[in-house]
Formats: C-alpha cells, structure tokens, sequence
C-alpha cells in the first residue's frame, strides 16, 4: 500500500492549528492525541478529531491515540474508531508483537459493534525503542491492518534517549537502528517505510540533507513538525525528472531486449537485467501513482 509522503503533526487540542491544516499541502495530517496534548485536553483533542477530521477531504486523516499503559487508549479509540475522513491510527512506542494482537482485538470489538469491515482500520507502528526495533519485523507481521512503520529517530527523542547515543544527521549513532527498521519494514513487504520527524525547525539545510539521505536509505516519506517541512518533504522523496528519464530508457531497452530473445542489455554503459528492470519499474510505477492520486 502507497502511504502518503508527508505527515504533518497537529495537536488535536489546538483549534488554531486544526484550522490552518485545512489550508497546507501536506499529504496527511497526523491529528495528535499523545504528547503533544496535556493530560487537561485529552478529551478535547478527542473532541477535535471528531470535529475536524470529516473537513479534510480525501481520507488525508490519521490519528496518534495514546499508548496502552496510559488509561486513555480506550477512550482514544472509542472517540475516533469510524470517524468519517480518518485514514489510520499511529500507534505510539509499541515494543511487542503481543502489544500489537492487543490492539487489533480492541479495534476489531469496536469495528464489529459499529459496523464497520473488520480490518478496515490501518495501523502505523511508530519505533521508538531499543526493543522496538529488535522487534520490528515480528510486529509489522502481526495483523493484516498494520501498513507501515515509522522510525522514531529524533534528537533527544525516545529513542535517542533509550540508545544511550549521541545524535547526528549523517553519523553512526543512530544509523544501525535506522537501517534495521527500514529493513523490517521492506521485508514486511511495506511499499512506504516512513521515516521519524527532524526536530530543528530552524535548519531547513539541514532537514534537507536527512531527508535525501532517508530515501536513499529507502524510506519513502516522513514525519513532520512544521509547515515549512512540507514542500522538501514532498519533493525529496519524489524521484526527479532525470532519474525518471534514465529508468524509462531502461524498461524500453530491456523490453526490445525481450523481444530480441535476451533478457540482458546495457544502458549508458551499465548491464541491464531482469533485476534492474523490476527496479526500474518500481520506480515508474510508484511515481504514476502519486500523480494520479494528485
């Protein structure tokens, strides 16, 4: 499944910001019920959901209910379990496959009371441990309904802080658990591993380099904390026009290959085989779908 390449947060309290999200070309919104809200306003950032989440067109809707430990994941799921508009649910810091059976039993209950398909209602588990990340795979397995993972990877952020590490765009430190997740996510056959947010809204040079080195990586979008992340987001994660040019001269040499009784060739000087075809493809083939659905 082609999950969006940009996911704005915006704290469902926060009439100010539900408001203006309206207004932005993000991809999705993730509508936050979690930390950013105070334990004052959980109910009304239940409330905003609710409110909000049916104005946004085109399902561009997805929800961060709290984690299970809490006492709010009940009421969050209660609140927002077939509200018209919402995409998904990111689940927040989950470290067990067991943790995952338990969510998908709470919303199947809830799915099935209201009469909605069972499994309509698609997960996104959010990395945000050492354990998380041990566990990654066996998670993203565990239901049909979970479609993606995203790496919690910010400065100081949870995961940062369990590592014990230093952090760094480019550097070591965090790059184990990045590419660990990303694997996870691609042998869980995930067409978009999302990425976690860059913390320095200030840094635009910055969140640039991290986000061209995450689609290097293999990510395929990420998580956003501003407004001004949106348009390098959309854009560094799309492929650009000579990368598009080079894999369609690949496809049309491969296939007058084909047709030729081989199924190898060269392009620019490079082998092309069946391998690199399917690569090709796949690049094609996800860039058509983002325009269509645009």
């Amino acid at each position: 499944m082609l999950l969006p390449r940009s996911f704005l947060y915006v704290p469902a309290n926060r009439e100010k910001f539900l408001d203006k999200a309206m207004e932005l070309p993000a991809d999705a919104f993730i509508f936050d019920l979690e930390d950013s809200v105070p334990v004052s306003e959980k109910e009304n950032a239940r409330a905003g959901v609710k409110a909000y989440a049916p104005k946004i067109a085109d399902h561009r809707v997805w929800v961060r209910v709290n984690g299970l430990e809490t006492g709010f994941a009940e009421a969050d799921l209660d609140a927002v379990i077939g509200v018209q508009g919402i995409a998904g649910i990111f689940l927040p810091k989950v470290e067990t496959r067991d943790e995952i059976l338990r969510w998908d039993a709470t919303i199947a209950a809830l799915e099935t009371a209201r009469g909605i398909a069972t499994g309509s209602t698609r997960l996104v588990l959010s990395i945000e441990s050492a354990l998380g990340v041990l566990n990654a795979y066996g998670m993203s397995v565990a239901a049909p309904r979970v479609v993606s993972l995203s790496f919690g990877g910010a400065q100081d952020g949870d995961l940062n802080t369990d590592l014990g590490c230093t952090w760094s765009s480019d550097g070591p430190e965090m790059m184990t658990a990045r590419s660990m997740a990303l694997i996870a996510a691609r042998a869980a056959r995930f067409d978009s591993p999302l990425d976690g947010v860059f913390a320095d809204v200030r840094d635009p040079e910055g969140f640039a380099k991290d986000t061209a080195l995450s689609r290097r990586l293999g990510y395929r979008g990420r998580k956003l904390i501003h407004p001004s992340q949106i348009e390098p987001c959309n854009r560094l994660y799309a492929p650009g026009q000579k990368e598009l040019d080079h894999y369609a001269r690949v496809l049309e040499a491969f296939d007058k290959a084909l047709a030729q009784g081989s199924a190898s060739t060269t392009v620019d000087g490079k082998m092309i085989d069946v391998a690199m075809a399917n690569a090709a493809r796949r690049v094609l083939d996800e860039a058509a779908a983002r325009k269509e659905r645009h």
